[in-house]
């Protein structure tokens, strides 16, 4: 399905995969350049196994690297395994690369994979890593990961698996990661050490990051952006000034209300693209009266009638229309269509009835409604805060009294993140870095099972025995016709109980100078070592 772009966007669609094709001959002749760009929020930890976290992702990936990378066109390539195979249907074994090193001169070898593992597995990461039930270290530069089931897609689940420097965890009391919800911090919250093209030589949190250029990096970047700095900048206005003024030299999170007057202006444009991230809602089915909101002896989102109810009444393309400005697609399903499994049936949106929402909440005995608190960021993505206060009214029209509660992503995070889950009604948004809906269905769909990690950001505490199976039989089958017919069946159970009420699919809207180039990935990532200044 096509992104819609206004008319006057001719200039802004310079396309990723055209953007990195630049790339090349433009580095080959540019000097090495600083680069400084800015966006509404930080990296709120630089522990690479404390959180799924797609920013944390974005900003680490400069730094720490994967067995298993992604290039500019979002295909996979080798990063720290040079090759890797499946020698069974439970059995993979890669190679790593040899002679590299972490940016402190530490060797990287197998004994850091392994202990990356052991410590992903017991962070908020550990969903991801599910699958693998065990590694052997053949020897220093090869090992061979044991999973629980046969895995066919293994190598696109640990590209954002990042390799921490074992040595350098245990000398600085980092062999546990921190928590997800940040509360607890070891000395990886606020320093890195990783092997990739860049090291952070600075860091004051909430406020910036700097990135130099890691001078024994193994690999060659494409680009030539020798230092980088990010800045926070949560105001919308004041970012775009920013960007205006010559400040920094790039912003992320354009408000789509600011886009023309960026677009508009001589020597910037904006350069837009899908964004694998869905924005839904999700109602707290867990627990037997609200945590937040009216009725305490009862809880009204475990009826059916009452999820089937807020579903129709809220109306997604007017949220497109007047709080986008166009720059999302109203989606029927919490996965975007550039995942793989996603369905285009399935992912229609669900056209508003207001008139049937009404008599849906007379039959569930909620034709007076109830009061709710519904928890929103108001830095986290594009329009949120907006978005949230929308959807409140649109709830007001089946007398469901929303108190949107906006807060910072860093304070929301502790409050709705495992383990405690503190919310009645949440708005959330997730970006399926495997570019695949297995990911979405281990780490949000399915029960939540703290002992294995399954779940572990199933917010509302959704369960369906059903769907449990079949994410299981999803992540051993290996004919791909079959497993994406298995992923339509679970979509399909999700879509029918209502544990998710899809709003959209973003775009992501960077404010750029013309005289850079840079690659825009649907994950969301700044992939500095392909960026070039003229």
């Amino acid at each position: 399905m096509p992104f819609p772009f206004p008319a006057f966007k001719r200039k802004m669609l310079l396309g990723t995969i055209a953007a990195a094709a630049l790339v090349a001959p433009l580095a080959a002749v540019a000097e090495a350049a600083d680069f400084k760009f800015a966006g509404p929020l930080d990296a709120y930890t630089l522990d690479p196994h404390a959180v799924s976290n797609t920013l944390i992702f974005a900003v680490l990936a400069n730094v720490y690297e994967p067995l298993v990378r992604r290039n500019a066109e979002q295909k996979l390539e080798p990063a720290l395994a040079t090759d890797w195979k499946q020698v069974d249907g439970t059995t993979w074994e890669f190679t790593l690369r040899q002679g590299v090193r972490f940016s402190n001169g530490n060797p990287f070898t197998a004994d850091d994979v392994v202990f990356s593992l052991t410590r992903g597995q017991t962070g908020g990461i550990k969903a991801n890593l599910n699958s693998i039930a065990s590694v052997e270290k053949v020897d220093d530069y090869k090992i061979r990961f044991k999973t629980r089931a046969v895995n066919p897609i293994l190598p696109n689940q640990i590209t954002n698996w990042f390799i921490m420097d074992k040595e350098w965890a245990e000398a600085n009391g980092a062999v546990q990661p921190g928590t997800a919800n940040n509360t607890t911090e070891t000395f990886a919250n606020r320093n890195a050490m990783g092997t990739g093209p860049y090291a952070i030589k600075e860091r004051d949190p909430g406020v910036k990051t700097v990135f130099a250029t890691n001078p024994g990096w193994w690999d060659k970047k494409t680009g030539n952006i020798d230092n980088a700095t990010f800045f926070v900048i949560p105001n919308p206005s004041t970012r775009v000034s920013a960007l205006i003024s010559g400040e920094v030299d790039m912003i992320d999170g354009v408000p789509p209300q600011d886009a023309e007057r960026i677009d508009k202006t001589d020597g910037l444009r904006v350069q837009a693209g899908p964004d694998l991230r869905t924005i839904y809602i999700q109602p707290d089915v867990a627990r037997d009266s609200l945590v937040f909101g009216s009725e305490k002896t009862r809880n009204p989102f475990k009826d059916l009638k009452v999820r089937q109810a807020m579903e129709l009444a809220i109306d997604t393309g007017a949220i497109q229309k007047r709080i986008m400005r166009n720059y999302s697609v109203p989606v029927g399903l919490p996965i975007g269509h550039e995942v793989n499994g996603f369905d285009e049936a399935l992912g229609a949106p669900v056209k508003p009835d207001l008139d049937k929402a009404k008599a849906l909440m007379k039959e569930a005995g909620y034709e007076n409604g109830f009061s709710v608190t519904l928890d929103c960021t108001n830095d986290r993505f594009m329009n949120d805060e907006a978005t949230c206060l929308a959807v409140a009214a649109s709830l007001a029209r089946i007398n469901i009294k929303v108190e949107p509660r906006a807060q910072t992503t860093s304070r929301w995070a502790t409050q709705v993140n495992p383990p405690e889950y503190n919310t009645s009604l949440a708005m959330l948004g997730y970006s399926p870095a495997t570019y695949d809906a297995h990911i979405f269905l281990t780490s949000i769909a399915a029960s939540r099972d703290p002992k294995s990690g399954l779940g572990a950001f199933n917010i509302g505490g959704y369960s369906n025995p059903e769907v449990d199976r079949l994410i299981d039989a999803i992540g051993k089958e290996t004919d791909q016709a079959k497993r994406t017919d298995l992923i339509k069946q679970a979509f399909k159970l999700i879509k029918t109980d209502v544990g998710f009420i899809p709003l959209h699919q973003l775009n992501i809207l960077w404010g750029v100078k013309d005289n850079i180039t840079v690659v825009q990935p649907a994950d969301l990532a700044y992939p500095l070592r392909y960026f070039t200044v003229k």
